[in-house]
């Protein structure tokens, strides 16, 4: 499998009674298909995994499935700091139709490499669906090491990583390790550009959400040699990218969807509504930059 481009690190939408609001699921998903990225990515950190329900977080994989009806490729996260709990999402990924899964690495219980090896290679020979290693420490309080990294390449399921450690160097090693035997992804929008200098083929992004377009065509300008066009972009969608971790992900970025008007809804606890103050910041960022709210209807 190539993935190559903007894959986006989708939201889930609640209703006001905390519930999944599928309508708006599969509103956001035609919108992110008709702009034309490369695919999407549910359940993950941005999709607020973490407080879904193995049942809810399925059905979000399932619906993202017929929704998306081969139109784009989907990612699905499949990540737990419990490798069995990990493998049973990653079956349920593929019996569901997914193209692959996005796994984190495991958080708080701090695996050394070697477990971490041994986590990646569980799920691999048991759930048998092409795998994305999702790197960051920032969340999870381990670093996946280049070197680990190159002991999965071993594994052909083991397709690509996404790299959010915010060290170009760390890439840079990656690459000249694992060469193109796996793809790097950036799992941070601000640093694409150069993760793409450094052997990176695309990102998944939370900025997709909202900027689609925009992203898709810096890594493409990229890719055909337009270096200007694609610095113009990454300098035009930079003050976005930073507003987006003005509070939690995925605090701001669905707080940017609503005012827009896609369909994001509410967030769960422990996660809480932007601070009126920081809400100014992301609105006056948008409208500095010429971000205007979205006809969804018109679609």
């Amino acid at each position: 499998m190539d993935l190559h481009g903007c894959y986006v690190a989708i939201v889930t939408p609640f209703d006001p009674q905390g519930g999944l609001d599928e309508h708006g699921l599969r509103s956001n998903i035609n919108f992110l298909i008709e702009k034309g990225v490369a695919g999407i990515v549910p359940c993950g950190t941005t999709g607020e995994s973490a407080t879904l329900s193995w049942e809810e977080h399925n059905r979000v994989v399932d619906i993202a499935v017929d929704e998306v009806k081969g139109r784009v490729t989907v990612i699905s996260g499949a990540g737990s700091n419990n490798t069995r709990e990990a493998i049973e999402a990653a079956k349920h990924a593929r019996e569901s139709g997914a193209d692959a899964i996005l796994c984190i690495t495991p958080y708080y219980n701090k695996p050394t490499q070697e477990g971490l090896y041994q986590h990646f290679k569980a799920i691999t020979e048991k759930a048998a669906i092409p795998t994305v290693v999702y790197n960051v420490p920032g969340r999870t309080g381990i670093n996946l090491f280049p070197e680990t990294l190159e002991r999965l390449c071993e594994f052909e399921s083991i397709i690509a990583v996404k790299e959010a450690s915010g060290d170009l160097a760390q890439i840079s090693e990656i690459h000249r390790r694992c060469g193109e035997r796996i793809t790097i992804l950036s799992g941070d929008d601000a640093l694409t550009l150069p993760m793409l200098a450094c052997g990176g083929k695309g990102v998944i992004s939370v900025i997709g959400n909202i900027l689609p377009v925009e992203m898709s065509e810096m890594v493409k300008a990229f890719f055909e040699r337009r270096i200007d066009d694609a610095l113009a972009l990454h300098e035009q969608l930079l003050p976005i990218s930073k507003a987006m971790f003005i509070e939690t992900n995925p605090i701001p970025v669905k707080t940017a969807m609503n005012y827009l008007g896609l369909g994001a809804g509410t967030l769960r606890l422990p996660l809480v509504s932007m601070s009126e103050s920081n809400k100014k910041k992301l609105i006056s960022v948008l409208q500095s930059n010429n971000v205007k709210p979205i006809n969804v209807k018109a679609l």
